[in-house]
């Protein structure tokens, strides 16, 4: 592979999904969408018509309500806002689950309708019955708690979107007064609280709407039947796919995604690329001439035995386990020193499932590159806390060679992360992180003295990694355990099966093939993530015909449903002939 300065980029950052059929059940704008909004009115049977607007918490939802007002007329309009709970009594049943840290929560198990006060809910109810004729509109979130409507929409929305409102003072959290805090602290709250509540909602009512809006757009609206939609789903779970990657800067971030992943050269930096992380991704769906956004994660709450497999279903309901991110540290700074919690400390600290157990594959290394990794034989452990804790209040900076291994890190080069094992990435590094979902708990030990682009110290969590810490980690350890624990596993004609992991304590198994001809895949009836880690470019196809050839480039991370049983990978276009390779990640079970 030649390096990222030389190479011209093929990365595509904006994937879709073409949909066959249905294109005439799509609408975008709001001139279109009351149209047939106002269709369905004149269609009811009934003098009285109900529409209701379900919003996800962050959906523009006065850009709605006037751009439907302009044409359309209602005859009484509610926001689901005037009778939930007022601010300071939804965060007090909150206080539990948001905790005084500033990163960390624990997640709320509650559901939406509980923030609703009754007697005011049954008020809206009997003034909507009192009125016996007209057009009735009732939107906001939490709006199928008053009604179901007669026509049913959900207004949806991306989590990454909702983060860049944040991050734009455009928006605070649902039912808090805190537009102008710190982005920190509005995602910590939407996080643990309120997205496990609206995703609790949707599960419950999304079969039974008639539209589902897309708002992911500013005053650009889209609107798709539900036979629409669960046939798009359907189609995705069917065949590869990609979502769509984000990308974001950070302190220690570096320059190589620029290059590769095509994107403004006059930003300071990237520092992490979610390329598959299906919580916060996009999904983009083509219908005819329409785009339609989603999040993400609906085709796993929708279609979840297709996509995850009946196995990993049966083991994590509704969650995508595998996740798949860039971190960027080339012409960048050392990631901070860190440690993620064993199990049984998540689980009792947090309300997670399962922990975040890693790898770090290197796309690409400098001369000077290393991975931190475990920690040094015969470690005195009060010693490094106490030290540790010098550090952060600024007497000393952290003598980390005393404590922590550093190993050097060459492309291709896997390194294994069982959580309770110390780590980070050095500079010049570009890693693929191949890890399980629960992606905030990173306790930071030392954060190499520096405030973050805000102007503000990073969060550490010494109190906390302290106690995930495995002080047996040691060298001798790491080097048996988690250092390219790389063995071939079978090779024919043109290719190459490589095992490089995970380890036993962690449910994900990597495998690396090396090919030039075409190389047979199965998913065994689990879901497969893949990485093109070498080469160009790869066709992926199915034996039977059963989906269209799907095209991958260079670092592009694509998803393989289950449903989709065997594929084949071979090099395509210029890359045809040449030596390529692919990360593959599935769910041991």
């Amino acid at each position: 592979m030649s390096s990222a300065s030389e190479r011209t980029s093929n990365y595509v950052k904006e994937p879709i999904v073409e949909i066959t059929g249905h294109s005439d059940q799509v609408w975008q704008g709001y001139s279109s969408i009351a149209k047939e909004l106002n269709q369905a009115i004149h269609n009811y049977p009934l003098e009285k018509t109900i529409i209701t607007i379900e919003c996800y918490p962050g959906v523009r939802e006065e850009e709605i309500m006037q751009g439907l007002s302009g044409y359309l007329n209602f005859d009484l309009i509610v926001n689901s806002d005037s009778v939930a709970y007022p601010a300071e009594i939804v965060t007090e049943m909150i206080e539990r689950n948001l905790t005084e840290d500033r990163v960390f929560g624990a997640i709320s198990p509650h559901h939406l309708e509980e923030f609703f006060d009754n007697e005011k809910v049954d008020d809206v109810r009997k003034q909507i019955e009192d009125l016996h004729t007209g057009t009735i509109l009732v939107y906001g979130v939490g709006a199928s708690v008053i009604s179901k409507g007669d026509i049913f929409l959900y207004a949806d929305l991306a989590r990454w979107e909702i983060q860049k409102r944040y991050e734009r003072k455009e928006l605070g959290n649902w039912k808090a007064d805190n537009r102008e805090e710190e982005p920190l602290l509005k995602f910590k709250r939407g996080y643990f609280f309120e997205w496990q509540a609206a995703d609790r909602l949707k599960k419950d009512v999304l079969m039974d709407i008639d539209y589902l809006l897309d708002t992911n757009l500013d005053n650009k609206p889209k609107m798709i039947t539900n036979d629409a939609l669960f046939n798009g789903l359907d189609q995705v779970v069917h065949q590869p796919f990609r979502v769509v990657p984000y990308f974001k800067p950070g302190v220690w971030g570096g320059q190589w995604m620029k290059e590769v992943c095509d994107l403004d050269r006059n930003a300071a930096n990237f520092a992490w690329a979610f390329d598959c992380v299906p919580e916060e991704n996009s999904l983009y769906l083509q219908f005819g001439r329409v785009t339609l956004e989603i999040p993400s994660i609906n085709v796993v709450y929708f279609k979840p035995r297709e996509l995850l497999g009946e196995k990993v279903h049966a083991r994590f309901g509704t969650e995508f386990p595998i996740r798949f991110d860039f971190l960027d540290t080339m012409d960048g700074q050392n990631l901070s020193l860190q440690v993620h919690p064993l199990t049984e400390y998540i689980q009792d600290q947090f309300g997670m499932h399962y922990t975040q157990d890693e790898s770090y594959y290197l796309l690409d290394a400098g001369e000077d590159a290393v991975v931190y990794l475990g920690l040094k034989e015969d470690v005195n452990s009060e010693e490094m806390v106490e030290d540790l804790q010098r550090a952060n209040e600024g007497e000393l900076s952290f003598p980390d060679d005393n404590y922590v291994n550093q190993y050097p890190a060459q492309k291709h080069d896997h390194f294994l992360i069982p959580a309770g094992t110390v780590h980070c990435s050095g500079k010049n590094s570009m890693v693929l992180e191949i890890s399980a979902t629960p992606y905030i708990f990173t306790f930071k030990l030392w954060d190499w003295g520096r405030v973050d682009l805000d102007g503000k110290p990073r969060p550490v969590h010494l109190t906390h990694g302290e106690k995930a810490i495995q002080w047996d980690r040691t060298k001798s350890w790491v080097d048996n355990h988690l250092v390219n624990r790389i063995e071939t596993v079978d090779a024919g004609d043109g290719w190459r099966e490589e095992k490089t992991g995970l380890h036993e304590r962690e449910f994900i198994e990597t495998r690396r093939h090396w090919f030039q001809k075409t190389v047979a895949h199965d998913t065994h009836g689990g879901v497969n993530v893949l990485n093109l880690v070498e080469g160009e470019e790869a066709v992926v196809e199915s034996p039977a015909h059963a989906f269209p050839p799907f095209i991958v480039h260079y670092a592009e991370t694509f998803i393989i449903p289950a449903h989709v049983g065997p594929y084949t990978i071979r090099p395509h276009g210029d890359s045809e002939g040449k030596e390529m390779a692919t990360i593959k990640a599935w769910v041991r079970t």
